[in-house]
Formats: C-alpha cells, structure tokens, sequence
C-alpha cells in the first residue's frame, strides 16, 4: 500500500500544471524536476544539471538560503520574493511553497510563475465583473479605452520626437511629431533597424557604427543617455540637428528596450550661429574701429604738423585751385612730383574738402609693404588663410570704406597685383585672402608716386589700364627749386614748430639767411627745408640761426659729386652733344652690343646686361629704332647689317 501511494504521488507530481521540483540545499543540487519544472527552466527532463542550483537563483540567493533553512527548521514555508533563473538566464519571479521530505534535507519546493499567477487573478477578477453584469464589464472596458486614448493623446499632443524600440533596436512605435520631423511614416519605421535607418552617419558623413550609438547602450548598461549635439538622417536625405535623451525600459527586472526622445534643434542652431556672426561682426567692427582711431590719431598728428599749405607763389596758387575744384568731386586723383614736396599734404587737402572728410584718411605706403603681404595689407584676409593667418584681418580697402585711400609709392605696387587694384578700383568689390566672400566698398582712391609711370608703362613695369583710372585728375607737386619766393614762408612755418617743439622761444632767422636759403636748390625738398631748420634750432647758441657753413658743406659735396660722376664718364662742359647725337650714340652702343652677344637680347652675356639696362627697355627702343635683333645672329649677314646701320 505505501508503494502503490508513492507511485501515484509520483504520477500526480508528474503531470501536475504546477512546477514542483526537489532540491538539496546542504550539496547544493537539484535532484528532480517535473516537467512544468522542465519547462519553466528550460532544461531537458531526466537529465542531471552540471551547475549547482545556486546558480539559478541570481541576486537574490540570499533570501533563498533564509527560505530553504527556514523549510528544514520548520518543515515548511511559504515566500513571494524569490527569483530563479532559467537555462537562458532570463529571471523569473516567483511564488514558492516548501515542504521538507522526512527526516532528510531534501526539500519539495512548488514555484509559480507570479507574471503568469497576476494575469490570472486580473483575468478571473474580470470574469468575476462580468458575472456581476455587463455594466459592470463595460464600466471596466471603458476604464482601459479612456486609458489607451488618454496615452494616445499625450503621444499626438507631444511636440518632441518619441519612439520606442525593442532590444535589438527595432521600432515598435512613432508618434505623428517623430514622422513629421524624420519624413518616415510610422508604417516606413515600425518593424526596422532605427539607427540604420536615420542615424547611421555623422554630422561630418562618416559611418557611425551602432556599438557607439548611446540609444543602443541603453540597452546594455540600463542607463539614461542624454545627447545634445548629433543629427538624424531625414527621409529626403537631410541631416536634421538634434538633440535627444534615451531611457532604457525594464519589464519584469530584465531590458526590454528603450524610450527615445529627441527634439528637433534647427531652429536653435541657426540662433546660435547668427549669434556668432553677430559676435563676429561686432569684433571685427571693434577692430576696425580701433584701427580707424590709430588712423585718426595719425591723422590728427599730421594736422598739427601741417596746418596748411604755405606758400604765395604761382604754383602753390595753381595748386590750391585744383584742389578746390577736385576735392567736391568722387574722382581719383594722381599727385606727382619729386619726394619731399609735400603730396601727402595734398591728398589730405583734397579728403579735408571732400564729403568724405568726416571719415579717415587711409594711408598706405605700397613701398614699405612686403610683396608677399601686399593682397593681405590692401584686401585682408581670413583666419587660416595662410601660415600666420591666426584670426580675421581687416584690409586698407575695407578701413577706408565710405572714405578715402592714399596710396603713397603707387609705383612700387607689383604688376600681378595691380589687375586686382584695377577691378577695386572699376567695380568698388574684392574678396579677402581665402575667402570666397565679395564685398562691396565705398572708397575715393588718391594716389601718389615720384616715379615716371609713362616710363614704367612701356617698360612693361606699370598696367595702362590702371594709370587711366588712377590718373582722372592729375595734380603735379612742385619742387621747392621751382618756387624759391615761398622759401621764406615756409622757413618761418617750420622755425615757429621747431621752437615749440624744442621749446627754444624767441629765435628767428636774418633776412641774409633767408637769402642763403632761397639760393640752395633744395634736392631733398619742403621735407630737407623742415630738416635743416629743425637741426639749427637744435644747435644754435643764440637767438640767431646761421645757415651758410651747412649750405656750403652740402653744396659742395653736391658739386664735387656731380665733377667726379662728369669725369668718370669723360663728358666735357666745353663740348656738349645735342639729344639727337645722344640719341644715335645709344642707338650705335645698341648694335653693338647686339652684335658682341649674337643677336642675344636678354639672359647672362645679353644685350641688356652688357648694356646695363632692363631688357623690356632695350626690347622698347629696339622697336622704335626698327632693329630686329634677329639679323645678328648670323656671323654673315652681321657684318652687313652692321656696316649699314652705323652708315
């Protein structure tokens, strides 16, 4: 009778619903399992496990060791809290009964699902509604309608992005704010990757491989990610910045998947990126500003220095006449003249009379600027343009906007950058240094040179095209030799700075000595006059200045110069040549350089170099001669053609 009852509780825990398995806790084994048991942990029955059952039980082997010592004292008991894990290591709360076997340490242990025990007691919780009426089944239905269309509603209403994914990234559901913003119907996204769909690649195109996405982390580490500057890849191709947080979601203690919710930023970087043109602009306002202050402190010092153009000679009074009828007028003008006449006073005349003379006068001196620096000085240039370009510059062009330019020196301005000076000049555009911008200015150019252009022009030196729209208005500085009678003017001019300068009152110059200097030819100019007067006020002893021992040292200097270039040269004062003979002399030195060289015109052992001049100005006056320099390469006809030409 005892076995046969054995046999039919074996028979009965065999094919029981409930999952009912033995265990020995002390050797830490599971010794037999029925097959609910089997099937809710996965293994195959009658079959041992390899592991140890503890390492079924998780985090929470600690309340099973209370539960199962609590079986052996008590023989039996009850617990709600354990988790077990199966095969997969996929966790399982449980609802445990315990009862011991005899007088052994083998324990009989009941586990229910309590997932499974909830969804139970829900259901028979409704059953028992619906035998209480079906008003009371609808009142239910419709607490879990109102439920369903109040989330609906949240997710319609939400005006961020939100989707969600399950643990292989998959999407299982959009709301209308995540289509409208990404292009994607919910039908297009449902079902696949997310991340190979929208988020596949960096704001710069590279890949970005999904091990680094942080959406994806959420579902390794359970954490929340929040990123605030990555894009997602519109339907349509377009990188849309955004900014977005992800939140894993938990069910039942495992990852199940992730939250996403994203915002679109489009609008915010925009904001921030005018906010960073604005803040540029202001610093770049700021810098000009301080380079128009240093400009007008300049300007201020040069309005000290020179008040006014003195002098009451014909050419000063020519001079002032053309400057009032230009100075009203937009158009460039062209001061020539030797150095130290004073053009730059000119070109500050003509800016003081002009509208423009409320805004600064730009100088620039185009012989004092390295040629390699000369695009970056006239037009600026942007950071990085080349190697030193360490933040934006601001050009002369640029700083003269709504004013005037002076170029000092035009004639030093190298000849492949003098194409872009003429298309400022033309179209009032350029482009800084590196960059692809245009800009348009407001600026009157007034330039200056003690050069002859004309000359430069047909050595190939100096762009025609560039001397006509410079040269609108030509004004000629008139040495100071050429009008001896404003000497005394501007002697006395120069005397009343120089004492309150050197703060030397009261000192002053004889009328002898005005004498002595009207008769000095000056080489060096109004600039030489301020020189020599400035070093007798330095040196005098008196009141008095003395200028005869210093003029008589440098006029003789001068002229025992001039003697010995005279007598290097051999040339008599008795016998002077007219400019015809000159003339033919070069053209007879020309030939026979032509022929000392072969024919060969530039190059080592050329005709220029043995000539000593440039070979685009030989090239020049060959043509004006009708000499072809081809006729002398061939010792035969050489001869010929020189006998004839020297005839």
């Amino acid at each position: 009778m005892q076995s046969h009852l054995s046999d039919v509780s074996v028979i009965m825990a065999s094919h029981s619903p409930l999952a009912m398995v033995v265990i020995d806790p002390v050797v830490d084994c599971l010794v037999e399992a029925n097959a609910a048991a089997c099937q809710l942990l996965l293994i195959e029955p009658n079959q041992p496990l390899a592991t140890p059952f503890s390492h079924r039980l998780s985090a929470s082997l600690p309340l099973w060791v209370s539960f199962t010592d609590e079986v052996l004292t008590t023989t039996q008991g009850w617990s709600d809290d354990l988790v077990i894990l199966n095969t997969a290591r996929q966790p399982y709360r449980v609802e445990v009964y315990g009862q011991r076997l005899d007088d052994s340490s083998r324990l009989l242990l009941v586990l229910i699902d309590r997932q499974k025990a909830e969804q139970r007691r829900a259901k028979a919780e409704l059953g028992r509604q619906h035998r209480h009426g079906e008003v009371g089944w609808q009142r239910v239905e419709q607490v879990f309608e109102r439920i369903e269309k109040q989330n609906q509603l949240i997710l319609s209403a939400a005006g961020e992005g939100i989707y969600g994914l399950d643990a292989e990234g998959k999407t299982t559901f959009v709301n209308p704010a995540a289509e409208r913003i990404l292009g994607w119907s919910t039908e297009d996204m449902v079902g696949h990757d997310a991340h190979l769909m929208f988020h596949h690649t960096h704001t710069d195109g590279s890949h970005f491989p999904v091990q680094q996405c942080p959406i994806h982390a959420s579902f390794s580490d359970g954490q929340v990610h929040h990123v605030d500057n990555e894009v997602f890849w519109h339907k349509n191709g377009e990188a849309i910045p955004v900014e977005y947080t992800s939140t894993p979601i938990f069910e039942m203690g495992r990852l199940v998947g992730a939250v996403v919710l994203f915002r679109d930023i489009r609008e915010r970087k925009r904001a921030e990126q005018q906010l960073r043109d604005a803040l540029e602009e202001v610093e770049s306002l700021k810098r000009r500003l301080e380079l128009e202050n240093q400009y007008l402190q300049e300007e201020i010092k040069a309005e000290l220095n020179h008040r006014n153009i003195v002098g009451n000679s014909p050419a000063v009074a020519k001079l002032v006449q053309q400057i009032k009828m230009v100075a009203p007028t937009t158009a460039n003008v062209l001061i020539n003249g030797e150095s130290g006449t004073g053009k730059e006073l000119i070109a500050r005349a003509i800016h003081a009379g002009s509208g423009r003379g409320d805004r600064p006068l730009i100088r620039v001196n185009c012989a004092a600027i390295p040629r390699d620096l000369f695009e970056s000085e006239f037009f600026g240039h942007i950071k990085g343009a080349f190697t030193g370009a360490v933040q934006d510059r601001t050009g002369r062009f640029e700083l003269a906007h709504g004013g005037t330019l002076f170029l000092d020196e035009v004639g030093e301005i190298p000849l492949e950058l003098q194409s872009k000076l003429l298309r400022v000049l033309q179209d009032q555009q350029f482009e800084r240094v590196g960059d692809n911008r245009t800009r348009e200015v407001d600026v009157r150019v007034i330039a200056a040179t003690n050069r002859d252009l004309v000359a430069m022009i047909d050595e190939g030196r100096f762009r025609e095209d560039l001397y006509f729209r410079l040269n609108v208005f030509p004004i000629h500085s008139v040495p100071l030799r050429k009008r001896s009678e404003d000497v005394p003017l501007l002697a006395r001019h120069f005397l009343y700075r120089a004492c309150l300068k050197f703060n030397k009152p009261g000192m002053r110059i004889a009328p002898a000595q005005l004498e002595t200097l009207m008769g000095y030819p000056w080489p060096g100019n109004i600039r030489e006059l301020e020189n020599v007067i400035e070093r007798q006020v330095i040196v005098a002893q008196d009141q008095q200045l003395s200028f005869d021992e210093l003029l008589l040292t440098e006029t003789s200097v001068q002229h025992a110069a001039l003697v010995a270039e005279v007598n290097s040269n051999n040339m008599h004062f008795e016998q002077p040549i007219t400019e015809q003979a000159l003339c033919e002399q070069q053209k007879s030195n020309a030939v026979r350089a032509l022929v000392a060289s072969n024919g060969k015109v530039s190059g080592i052992d050329g005709a220029a170099e043995l000539l000593g001049v440039k070979p685009t100005t030989l090239t020049s006056r060959l043509q004006k001669w009708g000499i072809d320099p081809r006729q002398f390469r061939k010792s035969s006809v050489k001869k010929l053609m020189v006998n004839e030409t020297l005839d």
